[in-house]
């Protein structure tokens, strides 16, 4: 059965928070961009159209399908076995996939798009050429609206997102010092025990956030959250750490002070002493754009 997706009616039927409550294009890409760039990284789909899809399927996430099924993206349900919400659209009643987080929803999408034989030949444009994705998706029967690409195309350029179908932050792997036990619970990952009693892995090559927030059952914004991650750093690299449970807000080390070895920004302190940011930025009246020198004394408790 042909699989067609549109908006129109979803935007229609879609219940909406107080005004005072939306989330406005913006918030939403704050919230989403790692994750879209994630699935760029693992599956080739352009992070702006995944933003701009979400933006307009699901009326920045404001939808009631958005809010009560986790679905930003339209799907229906041709197949799915799992929770479901009908909504009128281009019939009425129509069946639509639920799902227990939107980071699901956004991995569904990628999943939809690879696994349709129609949608292959969108694979064959470069991952920044957002203007063919956007018209290929209306060729390839994502959506009914003549207007699709147009409106793909204008969110992807007022908001800016095709910057992130270009990002990719190299990173330097942090080296977190007083590691005193391994925990082997984990069938993929060794488990490294810091000092201050905060777990985290290291990162193998293959490695995604969202297989290790898999692995360790946990969502995409815990994750993220744990190590600081949004809107700093959107691709894993082998060696990087990665914390799998929060940091402290009051370190546990023996001495009050460290001694930076290196230069270091906040984040980098954060992940090497695994310590709360704004535990760090507080004890040393720091700035979010601080970088300490080699030989700086910086407060951990």
């Amino acid at each position: 059965m042909k699989r067609v997706i549109t908006i129109s009616a979803l935007l229609l039927a879609g219940t909406s928070l107080a005004s005072d409550a939306r989330i406005t294009k913006s918030e939403y890409v704050d919230q989403w961009k790692a994750t879209a760039i994630q699935q760029m990284v693992d599956n080739k789909v352009p992070a702006s159209i995944t933003l701009a899809q979400g933006i307009l399927e699901s009326a920045s996430g404001n939808s009631s399908l958005a809010i009560k099924g986790n679905n930003h993206f339209g799907i229906k349900c041709h197949g799915w076995t799992g929770n479901k919400m009908y909504l009128d659209d281009d019939k009425s009643d129509e069946c639509f996939r639920v799902y227990k987080t939107a980071d699901e929803s956004y991995q569904d999408h990628s999943e939809f798009l690879m696994g349709y034989s129609r949608y292959a030949f969108l694979f064959t444009y470069d991952v920044t050429d957002y203007k063919a994705w956007a018209r290929g998706l209306k060729k390839a029967g994502y959506a009914t609206n003549p207007k699709y690409p147009d409106l793909l195309i204008g969110i992807i350029e007022d908001l800016r997102l095709d910057q992130y179908d270009k990002a990719g932050l190299p990173s330097e792997g942090y080296k977190p010092e007083l590691v005193v036990s391994i925990d082997t619970y984990s069938n993929k990952h060794n488990v490294i025990v810091h000092e201050s009693k905060v777990k985290y892995i290291r990162v193998k090559k293959g490695d995604t956030f969202y297989k290790i927030s898999k692995e360790f059952g946990l969502n995409l914004s815990q994750l993220h959250r744990y190590n600081n991650f949004d809107g700093k750093k959107y691709v894993l690299e082998e060696g990087d750490i990665v914390y799998i449970m929060p940091k402290r807000r009051r370190g546990l080390f023996k001495n009050k002070e460290i001694v930076a070895k290196t230069d270091m920004t906040v984040e980098e302190l954060s992940q090497t002493y695994a310590t709360n940011v704004k535990s760090i930025k507080r004890l040393n009246n720091f700035a979010d754009d601080t970088i300490v020198s080699k030989g700086d004394l910086v407060t951990l408790r």
